[in-house]
């Protein structure tokens, strides 16, 4: 059985699991009522392609979802939050604009018995269940390809996330480790967080290409800021040998892989993500309390095997 095989399996297997367990669900359950909780539409992107899994998954079993947008501002979530909880909702699907901020809101849906859905994003406190990737392996990913394809003493740059969430530590880590701290002669010249932006990633990178005159890979805790780099080296006429890195696979790094302006895109399975939230959102109308979350591995995608992930 291949690796991939094994992967499928024990994802089936996580699932089945997660539907057959028993126990007291929430006291709002029977509302039926459930609401998607998005930190910003953008419209594009990751997080779009995850709503619209959800979505399509509740639309195909008949069920109504609320969509409430809170446009990257906190209190806004937290207006959304307490909303939801007193139009009486059985589940909250939550992408959290600050899991610090939100917990207030979590808890508060915790003793009306409503149940939490997480996705994407952290949320510090509260009791809640998630759909999810382990982020340290989407680093780890990015680490071992630079690992094994930059040369001896290579000048390497990392673009972060936003690194007070764990999403984006946690990548930083899994490259560090699998990286950095296995092939010390490659030297990180500067990291920046870049708040996931493609737009502070180009402006980042124009900024570093200033100052440093060889650069022989940037690795970037997202696709939008890897692109945002790909077309600071462009513009700069320095993109030629350089290797980039992203993670999410989306249509546009996925476009650049396969044109060799990027080398790799990790594949965080938004598709796999909304589908398990919706998995995780049945249990919770059937009474059932589900208390494990669901990992959705992540996919390294090269020039080797872009053919794959091309529609």
């Amino acid at each position: 059985m291949t690796k991939g095989c094994v992967k499928i399996m024990a994802l089936a297997l996580t699932l089945a699991a997660l539907l057959g367990l028993s126990g007291c669900g929430g006291s709002s359950a029977g509302s039926g009522k459930v609401y998607y909780l998005s930190h910003n539409d953008t419209g594009t992107g990751f997080n779009e392609d995850l709503k619209q899994a959800f979505l399509a998954q509740a639309q195909a079993a008949g069920t109504s979802v609320e969509v409430l947008n809170a446009k990257n501002d906190s209190n806004t979530q937290l207006d959304n939050m307490n909303e939801a909880i007193d139009n009486g909702a059985a589940v909250i699907v939550l992408a959290a604009v600050d899991g610090e901020a939100i917990v207030p809101a979590v808890k508060k849906a915790n003793e009306a018995g409503v149940g939490i859905v997480r996705v994407n994003r952290d949320i510090a406190d509260g009791k809640f269940v998630a759909s999810m990737s382990d982020d340290r392996e989407a680093g780890i990913m990015q680490g071992e390809y630079m690992a094994k394809n930059l040369p001896q003493g290579a000048a390497v740059l990392y673009l972060g996330g936003e690194m007070t969430q764990g999403v984006a530590r946690m990548r930083w880590e899994g490259f560090k480790e699998a990286c950095l701290d296995k092939r010390p002669d490659i030297k990180l010249l500067a990291s920046a967080d870049c708040s996931w932006n493609k737009a502070d990633a180009l402006k980042q990178m124009t900024l570093w290409l200033k100052v440093f005159s060889k650069v022989d890979a940037v690795v970037c805790a997202n696709d939008d800021m890897a692109l945002g780099a790909v077309q600071a080296l462009k513009d700069a006429g320095r993109l030629q040998g350089v290797l980039i890195s992203g993670v999410d696979a989306t249509a546009p790094a996925l476009k650049a892989v396969q044109a060799g302006t990027m080398s790799q895109t990790v594949m965080q399975d938004a598709k796999g993500q909304g589908e398990g939230a919706w998995k995780l959102v049945q249990a919770i109308l059937s009474g059932e309390k589900p208390s494990q979350d669901l990992i959705v591995p992540f996919v390294s995608i090269t020039r080797d095997n872009i053919a794959q992930f091309l529609k």
